[in-house]
């Protein structure tokens, strides 16, 4: 048996392997939780596209030193690439992930797509520095208007600020009630 032929028994039986094992990620018995089976589904992928870089390298050099002797060890090899490429298809298809075009245009370009991480973050941290200013601007202007009502009209904002001390005071016993923050998001519970 010629290394071609162990190549591409060896592949079927790594192909078959990585299927029915999860290419080395173990499931938990039972009810899998979706996050897991995406990650086992990518980790195959991961795999599946390593094994075809491989066997493109070795199509590479059975196609760089060709005789007429090398034709079967190439056609053999041809035959796992395309079952392989098959595989990763298949495998691909479980795998729900989504990439930006703007990242595909950037590794087009021949740019590193850790560009477009930057600029998101870097638009992230200016709009949230804009709506910060704003945020700040309303308090700097209620405030304002407080003391300004406060001179003209005492009695009148004594009881504004009474009435909004008993509604905080609600508002934080029925998101206590509630098991809520007071932002609206549910507690989570940690696990020890």
């Amino acid at each position: 048996m010629d290394i071609a032929a162990a190549n591409s028994s060896a592949a079927a039986a790594a192909a078959a392997a990585a299927s029915a094992s999860g290419n080395g990620v173990q499931g938990s018995a039972g009810g899998e939780r979706p996050e897991d089976a995406s990650k086992q589904n990518l980790a195959q992928v991961t795999g599946s596209i390593q094994k075809t870089l491989g066997l493109l390298h070795q199509l590479n050099l059975n196609v760089s030193s060709f005789s007429s002797a090398s034709q079967l060890p190439l056609l053999q090899r041809l035959n796992a690439l395309v079952a392989e490429l098959d595989t990763m298809q298949k495998l691909a298809d479980g795998c729900n992930i989504q990439v930006p075009m703007e990242v595909v245009n950037l590794i087009d370009d021949g740019k590193n797509p850790d560009e477009f991480t930057r600029d998101v973050l870097n638009s992230c941290i200016a709009k949230n520095q804009i709506t910060k200013g704003k945020t700040d601007a309303f308090k700097s202007l209620r405030k304002h208007l407080l003391e300004e009502l406060e001179q003209a009209f005492p009695e009148d904002v004594e009881a504004y600020r009474q009435i909004r001390a008993t509604s905080a005071a609600d508002s934080k016993r029925l998101a206590q009630s509630q098991s809520s923050l007071p932002n609206g998001d549910a507690k989570v519970k940690t696990e020890h």
